[in-house]
Order: structure tokens, then sequence, then C-alpha cells
């Protein structure tokens, strides 16, 4: 059974930052793209970042780059999403998922977390 464990949402004002962890368990993700979406309420799921099972390859969503970086710890099976400058807009549940390859549609990915909640105010 494949597990995505996100973690580090919150409150946080514009301006600020967090930084999002998912930990991944239940086999190997060898050679597996990771990634994080996000949902604003009212909204469809909307891509963010995606990087190669390497690290060779990193995707971003225009409306996040410059302002989040994301990385990944394979020894430790987790990847990260560090969120710098945030705005309101970036206020939505931010999931984490894996797939066999990196791709900015959710129908490319297998597994999803339940997904953490970011609240950026004004």
């Amino acid at each position: 059974q494949v597990q995505l464990v996100e973690s580090g949402g919150g409150l946080v004002q514009a301006g600020g930052s967090l930084r999002l962890s998912c930990a991944a368990s239940g086999r190997t993700f060898s050679g597996y793209a990771m990634g994080w979406f996000r949902q604003a309420p009212g909204k469809e799921r909307e891509f963010v970042a995606a990087i190669t099972w390497s690290g060779g390859r990193i995707y971003y969503a225009d409306s996040v780059k410059g302002r989040f970086t994301i990385s990944r710890d394979n020894a430790k099976n987790t990847v990260y999403l560090q969120m710098n400058s945030l705005k309101p807009d970036d206020t939505g549940v931010y999931y984490c998922t894996t797939g066999p390859r990196v791709g900015v549609q959710p129908y490319e990915y297998d597994y999803w977390g339940q997904g953490t909640p970011v609240t950026v105010s004004s």
C-alpha cells in the first residue's frame, strides 16, 4: 500500500515562507517522479512543480517560478516544496503525488496524499 503523507502547511502572511514535506512509503520509488499540485476552493487541481527521480529535470508552473523550489531526498523517500514570497493566490490544499514520469496533468500520476492546507493572508 503506497502512502504519501504531506506536512508543513499552515497560515502565513503574504510575503512569508513555508516548507512542505511529503514522505512516501509502501514501495520502492526508484525511478519515479514526484510532484506537487494544489487546489483552491471552487477551482480545479492545478500543477505546481515536479521533479524526476534523479532530480535532473524540474518543472514549475509559471505562477510559482522564482518563488518555489522543489527538491527530493531519495534516501528518505521524501520530496520538499520550499515556498517563498507567498501570495494570497497561493492559498489552497497542496497535494503530493508520484508517478512513473513527470507530467503537468493530474491523470499522469498514480498515487496522491491527503493534502496539507496552505492559507496566505493579505
